[in-house]
């Protein structure tokens, strides 16, 4: 006789299929969509939240860390938008389109949404889910991330708030987008936002993104970001993560690129008691760029982990995969990335690795680095280090009159520079430089 064994429900479980039994059939979209989210929900409730069993999550045990489930998050106040105000300035400088969301809710009236570039378009997703936009609904349904990823599916069930940004072929659009998230509830809350960003065949686009509290501390985020490139199109996502210190936020990018694009995708960890940013990439066209970068500055116990997939599915493709991360105390960084090249994915050229810089020796890193290759006529390579702080770098700067802390910052700067500077805009690397400084300084390096 055959057993299924199924996994028990924890309160968190509960608490999530109880609020989707009172608000999913509430929630926006046409009939296609409410099928969509019932089958993801159904995926969710039939196995919980994933825990170290579940293979891509090892390291990362979601049950553990989210054991109780906040309510989904009211819509904003007067109080809450007014501290938005206060949101996004680590890229003031560079004068982005804000688009602001407060606790997940999208707000035209904080947004800069006059005198739009000629090409581009921009929607909030609950409207297009409740106008029935055939292209958003074909574009969801058709996401590359796999629908056995159970953060995914109960983005899929609960998502409302988002927008929607579309670009149309040929048109470059100068001035950065910027994803302003501000957590501003007095409450703790669980926020979940879905984001669809479509570039026509030849189009560009700079798209920043920045996660920050202004409200209660524990709170529950779940995000993600579907991209579709079409030919020979580019796009430069930047993402901040600055949430507050007992927060837990899930990050899932999905992208497709067709023939010739390009996509370049960074993300800036400092906050947050666990972040887990997740990317799953497909080059489905011949000739495709991928360039993925990332740094993590954790300190206590925090808990970052980066999970990517990338799929090469054409020929001639390339892909760099560079992430770093700077420990404290007994804080954790996760690294576990799969590159997969397909049988007719001849002259791939792809490259993958993780470092690590420890501060201490209570601090850990995991990483499980993979390549499954099917085609025989390819470059791949990963790799993977980590260790303390060059003793005799230290004492060669503070034999020149450098101080110990000073001389620790620079090392560090050093170390994480490499990441930054390969993002292309000037003005985003002097920002994130910014950032990494001033969070050197508040740590006393």
């Amino acid at each position: 006789m055959n057993m299924e064994a199924r996994p028990v429900r924890t309160a968190a479980d509960e608490a999530f299929i109880k609020a989707f039994a009172e608000v999913g059939a509430d929630l926006p979209g046409s009939a296609n969509v409410k099928a969509q989210r019932a089958a993801a929900f159904g995926r969710f409730e039939a196995c919980g939240l994933p825990t170290r069993r579940v293979e891509q999550w090892k390291y990362t045990d979601l049950r553990q860390f989210l054991r109780e489930a906040r309510p989904l998050a009211a819509p904003p106040g007067a109080v809450e938008r007014q501290r938005a105000n206060d949101a996004g300035r680590a890229f003031a400088a560079i004068k982005p389109r804000r688009l602001v969301f407060v606790d997940g809710t999208f707000v035209a009236e904080q947004s800069d949404l006059t005198k739009l570039d000629d090409g581009l378009t921009i929607t909030s997703l609950a409207d297009a889910l409740a106008a029935g936009d055939a292209e958003v609904v074909k574009r969801i349904s058709d996401s590359n991330v796999s629908q056995g990823d159970i953060a995914y599916a109960l983005n899929t069930a609960f998502m409302a708030g988002g927008v929607v940004i579309a670009v149309e072929a040929g048109k470059h659009i100068a001035r950065p987008i910027h994803l302003v998230f501000a957590n501003c509830a007095e409450k703790p809350a669980s926020i979940f936002v879905r984001s669809q960003v479509s570039l026509g065949a030849g189009a560009r686009l700079t798209l920043l993104e920045s996660h920050e509290a202004f409200g209660a501390e524990e709170y529950h985020v779940n995000s993600a970001i579907n991209v579709d490139l079409g030919e020979d199109a580019e796009l430069d996502h930047v993402k901040l993560g600055s949430d507050a210190a007992a927060a837990i936020h899930v990050s899932t990018t999905g992208a497709v690129l067709a023939a010739g694009a390009r996509l370049r995708d960074f993300a800036l960890t400092s906050g947050g008691a666990m972040v887990r940013n997740q990317l799953f990439v497909t080059c489905n066209g011949t000739g495709a760029i991928v360039d993925l970068r990332g740094a993590n500055l954790l300190k206590n116990r925090q808990h970052a982990d980066t999970t990517l997939v990338l799929d090469h599915a054409s020929p001639g493709c390339q892909s760099r995969e560079l992430y770093k991360s700077v420990l404290d105390d007994t804080a954790r960084a996760v690294f576990q990335g799969k590159i997969m090249v397909r049988r007719k994915a001849q002259k791939t050229d792809a490259r993958m690795m993780s470092q690590a810089l420890l501060l201490s020796e209570t601090a850990e890193t995991d990483n499980k680095p993979e390549l499954e290759i099917f085609a025989d006529d390819v470059q791949c390579g990963h790799g993977t280090t980590c260790g303390a702080l060059d003793e005799k770098m230290k004492f060669y700067l503070m034999a020149r009159g450098i101080p110990a802390d000073e001389a620790e910052a620079l090392l560090i700067k050093a170390f994480l520079g490499e990441v930054i500077d390969g993002i292309s805009s000037e003005g985003v690397r002097v920002a994130l430089s910014a950032i990494v400084d001033a969070t050197m300084d508040a740590r006393g390096h």
